[in-house]
C-alpha cells in the first residue's frame, strides 16, 4: 500500500491570505472534516464580508431544498444595503449532481464584485468532477477550501492556548496524551478542553485531571486492548472490553475499531521488517500521532502473529455479520484466543 497522499492546502492558504489582507474572494467552496475550523473561518469570512451596521441584512442563505439557478441569482443579483458586499452561503448542496450545471456555470462566470458567494459541505461530501466545465469555472474563479485535520504541533498549541483561556495550563506532552486518548478533530477537543477544565482543581492540568473526565475515543480504548494482548494479559483485555460495553459500544462497532487496529500493527511489524520508521507508518494510515507508539506496540508481536490477528478479525467480523452466533461472545473469543497466541 502506497502512502496516502497529503491533502491539498493550497486554497486554505489562500483563503487565510485574503483575509489577512481585507479582501475575501468571490466564490468559496468550504468542505472537509475538520468542522470546527470550517466553522471557525465561515465565521470570519461573514465578518469580513458583512461590514457595517447593516451586515447582516446584506446576508442570503440557502439551503438545499431552496436551491435552484433562479433562487441563486435572484441571491447575486440583491444589492448590498449601506455597504459594499453581499454574502451568499448554501449548504450542502451538490453541484456536480445538479440537472442544471450550465445555469451554475453562467452564473458562477459571471459574479457581481459585490457578492462572495460560499458552498458549504457540511453532511454531504464534496465529490468534485474535474472532467465538468463546472470544475473548470471553479478553478477559475473560485477557490475550494479543504479544512483538514490538523498537524500534531500546531494542535498542542492550539489546545495550550485553550486552556490558557480558561485560566489553567498544561504541558506539551500531556497536548499530545490527550489527542490519543481524545482524537485530533477540534470540535470534540474543545469540549473536552471544557469538561477538564472545569474539573481541575488546580492551575496545572494533570494526567488526573484528564483520565478522570475525558471520553477517550474508540480507538484509543482498542489501542489498550492490543496493548494488554501483546502483554499476554487477557483479563486486562476483557476489562478494557467491558468499559466498551459500558460506554454503550456495539460488538460490530468494536469488532471494527480492533480489525483496523489489527491491520495498522501488522503494516507497523511489515515497516519495522523493512527498516522502515513511524514516519512512514503515519504517511500510510495519515495518525500523526500515535504512529510511534503503534510502532513500540508491533515490536511485540511476530510478524505471523499480526498476519494471522487480521484474518482472525475478518473470519470474526463475516460470523458476527452472517452465522447469528452471540456477537459478544465471538469477540471475547478472539480477544482469548489472539492473547493465548501472542
Amino acid at each position: 500500500m502506497p502512502p496516502r497522499k497529503k491533502p491539498d492546502t493550497a486554497g486554505f492558504e489562500k483563503l487565510k491570505q485574503n483575509l489577512s489582507e481585507g479582501k475575501p474572494g468571490q466564490l468559496y467552496m468550504f468542505h472537509g472534516e475538520e468542522t470546527y475550523l470550517r466553522d471557525h473561518y465561515l465565521s470570519r469570512l461573514r465578518e469580513a464580508v458583512l461590514t457595517g451596521g447593516l451586515g447582516e441584512f446584506n446576508r442570503h442563505d440557502l439551503s438545499a431544498r431552496e436551491m435552484s439557478p433562479h433562487a441563486l441569482e435572484e441571491a447575486v443579483d440583491c444589492l448590498p444595503m449601506m455597504a459594499e458586499r453581499t454574502l451568499i452561503q448554501v449548504t450542502d448542496f451538490d453541484l456536480f449532481k445538479s440537472g442544471d450545471k450550465e445555469e451554475y456555470v453562467r452564473i458562477l462566470s459571471n459574479l457581481p464584485d459585490y457578492c462572495c458567494l460560499v458552498f458549504v459541505y457540511d453532511v454531504l461530501e464534496y465529490k468534485p468532477d474535474s472532467r465538468t466545465k463546472l470544475a473548470a469555472v471553479l478553478k477559475e474563479h473560485g477557490t475550494v477550501v479543504n479544512f483538514t485535520r490538523q498537524e500534531a504541533s500546531e494542535l498542542r498549541s492550539w489546545i495550550r492556548r485553550h486552556f490558557r483561556a480558561l485560566g489553567k495550563d498544561i504541558d506539551s506532552r500531556l497536548c499530545g496524551e490527550m489527542i490519543e486518548l481524545c482524537g485530533d478533530l477540534m470540535q470534540n477537543l474543545q469540549q473536552e478542553i471544557e469538561k477538564i477544565a472545569a474539573y481541575a482543581k488546580g492551575g496545572q492540568i494533570t494526567r488526573a485531571d484528564i483520565e478522570a473526565v475525558a471520553t477517550p475515543q474508540l480507538s484509543a480504548v482498542v489501542f489498550r486492548i492490543a496493548d494488554a494482548i501483546g502483554e499476554r494479559s487477557y483479563d486486562e483485555a476483557a476489562a478494557t472490553l467491558g468499559e466498551l460495553y459500558r460506554m454503550q459500544r456495539t460488538p460490530y462497532e468494536i469488532m471494527g475499531a480492533f480489525g483496523q487496529q489489527m491491520r495498522k500493527l501488522y503494516s507497523a511489524r511489515l515497516a519495522l521488517q523493512q527498516g522502515k520508521g513511524a514516519d512512514y507508518v503515519s504517511s500510510l494510515w495519515g495518525m500523526s500521532y500515535p504512529a510511534t507508539r503503534l510502532m513500540n506496540s508491533a515490536r511485540r508481536f511476530s510478524l505471523p502473529w499480526c498476519r494471522q490477528a487480521v484474518i482472525r478479525c475478518a473470519q470474526t467480523d463475516l460470523a458476527m455479520k452472517s452465522t447469528g452466533q452471540d456477537a459478544k461472545e465471538l469477540m471475547t473469543t478472539l480477544l482469548l484466543e489472539l492473547a493465548n497466541s501472542a
